[in-house]
């Protein structure tokens, strides 16, 4: 039961993230030449997270701040680096665009129509943040594939906002937002179906046109 629901939902993210490419087409040129046009570097931000079974992957992204050819990456890789906490200088003109309406995950589909991401599952995290999972819900939750959406991705919507109130944002992150992330993560896999993921999708899309 469990093996025939992986493969409806392998083949729900296959369909759905190559039709998607396909007709979002048009969108994600003018994407790409915005990033080209607004700053130097790459269209792409590709950054080590861990996928299932901990396998580590290079998502995809499209580029939101600076690039620095030192580290090849959009900013310094530093555990602070890897947090945005609010107005971060780092972000571009086009970035805050893209990250106000999450457009810059649209990349994703990438990784979807690979097999490394689905279209609805726990959000990937970097190797740094892995490390301090709990035994138990590391398991779990490297148990299936990472998502572009989830319900931890929706009540954390304003998370970089949020970090920003905080003194310290690293150590809230990590002894806060993460197992509260971690919690909601291992629940949807409890609960996974079909019509959840579809749920999910149906609020995610609701939560960027029409907001919160």
């Amino acid at each position: 039961m469990r093996s025939a629901r992986s493969m409806a939902k392998r083949l729900f993210d296959l369909v759905a993230s190559g039709l998607g490419l396909l007709l979002l087409v048009p969108l994600l040129l003018l994407m790409a030449l915005a990033i080209k046009l607004d700053s130097p570097g790459p269209v792409f931000f590709r950054q080590a997270r861990v996928g299932r079974h901990g396998v580590e992957f290079r998502i995809h992204k499209f580029r939101t701040m600076l690039h620095f050819e030192r580290s090849g990456s959009a900013g310094p890789q530093s555990a602070v680096a890897q947090l945005t906490v609010g107005a971060d200088p780092r972000i571009t003109r086009v970035g805050a665009l893209l990250r106000r309406t999450r457009l810059d995950e649209l990349a994703q589909l990438i990784d979807v129509l690979c097999g490394n991401m689905s279209l609805v599952g726990p959000r990937p995290e970097v190797p740094r943040y892995v490390a301090t999972y709990p035994r138990d819900l590391r398991d779990k939750v490297l148990s299936v594939r990472p998502g572009i959406t989830d319900p931890a991705s929706l009540a954390f919507r304003d998370e970089s906002a949020m970090l920003a109130c905080a003194a310290d944002p690293q150590r809230e992150y990590i002894e806060i937002v993460l197992p509260a992330k971690l919690r909601l993560s291992a629940r949807y896999i409890d609960e996974a179906s079909f019509g959840t993921d579809l749920r999910l999708i149906a609020a995610t899309l609701r939560t960027l046109w029409i907001g919160r």
